[in-house]
């Protein structure tokens, strides 16, 4: 017996890590996008296949970047933040995700 194409899948709570809330991501929402941390590993049909099962919305596009982690310093000593990858999710028109209220 095949599952349906959406069904949600744990593998899908590995890919999307989290919404990534700020205020260049808030203007996105006014082009129908939504930016979400992912793994580093997620693949650009990875991430639309999580985001289409977890929150039953159609996926237009997603374009992905990884930002480097910055070099900081505590108590003297400099360290590295780890790398994070974005992914800006278009959704299709009259499609929207409320990310304030979670899984």
């Amino acid at each position: 017996m095949a599952k349906p194409q959406n069904a949600v899948d744990i593998r899908h709570y590995d890919v999307i890590v989290a919404p990534h809330i700020t205020e260049k991501a808030t203007l996105l929402s006014e082009q129908n996008a939504v930016v979400f941390k992912v793994a580093n590993s997620a693949t650009k049909p990875e991430i639309k296949a999580a985001v289409e099962a977890l929150f039953d919305v159609k996926v237009l596009n997603v374009n992905t970047i990884v930002q480097k982690g910055k070099t900081k310093k505590w108590k003297g000593a400099p360290y590295q933040r780890s790398d994070m990858k974005k992914a800006i999710v278009t959704l299709a028109d009259g499609q929207s995700i409320d990310v304030t209220t979670g899984v």
